[in-house]
């Protein structure tokens, strides 16, 4: 009997290929011919030896690799800054708010009686320092408002500052009173700063995209 087609079709099927022959024709002639079965045993040995043989060593680079990582990831740490810029800003906001609305309430609730010219003139005051504090609460709640706030409080802080210093040295107002404008003009700034850093972050977003977009 010719064992040569056996063997090659052993061969054949322990390296994942088509025998050639019917596996039910192949086992028996395995059966059969002891020489051939010995034959089998030994290459499916030499086989499986050959694939199992041991990875070569390579050296342990872990200790390289993590002293090369960076201590925290890129952008982390300017990320968490500008967060806490944008708080800090958001709670200078909320207090400016709070006391321009204080600054409004006695000339809102001053002149119980007729409405002479005076007393109204108090009460538009007190409804101007109330809309300029409601502006600076909006823009703390919301900061993306604060370039739409911008133009109206930025128009009456800077007439304001120049009436009031005018004012100051025609001596038609108390140095006292030119005072109290310094929390509008810190609020108004603040709400510049915040504009500003919006801005500043809408027009770094495409690059940041463009960077992540693969060439």
């Amino acid at each position: 009997m010719q064992c040569t087609p056996y063997r090659e079709a052993v061969s054949a099927r322990l390296d994942g290929e088509s025998p050639g022959l019917p596996a039910g024709e192949l086992d028996a002639h395995l059966d059969a011919c002891p020489a051939c079965a010995a034959w089998a045993r030994q290459a499916e040995l030499v086989t499986r030896r050959a694939r199992l043989a041991p990875a070569p060593a390579v050296p342990d680079l872990t200790a390289t690799v993590l002293a090369a990582l960076p201590r925290e990831l890129p952008g982390t740490a300017a990320a968490a800054r500008a967060r806490l810029a944008t708080a800090a800003l958001r709670l200078a906001l909320l207090a400016a708010g709070v006391a321009q609305a204080a600054l409004a309430w006695p000339s809102l609730v001053a002149g119980t009686g007729a409405m002479s010219a005076p007393v109204h003139m108090a009460h538009e005051s007190g409804v101007w320092n109330l809309g300029t504090a409601a502006a600076f609460l909006a823009v703390a709640a919301a900061p993306r408002l604060a370039a739409g706030a911008l133009p109206f409080l930025g128009t009456v802080a800077v007439l304001l500052a120049v009436l009031t210093v005018a004012d100051l040295r025609a001596g038609h107002v108390a140095a006292d009173r030119a005072a109290a404008h310094l929390l509008l003009l810190a609020g108004v700034a603040l709400v510049a700063t915040v504009a500003w850093r919006g801005r500043q972050r809408r027009s770094a977003l495409p690059a940041v995209r463009r960077e992540r977009v693969p060439a």
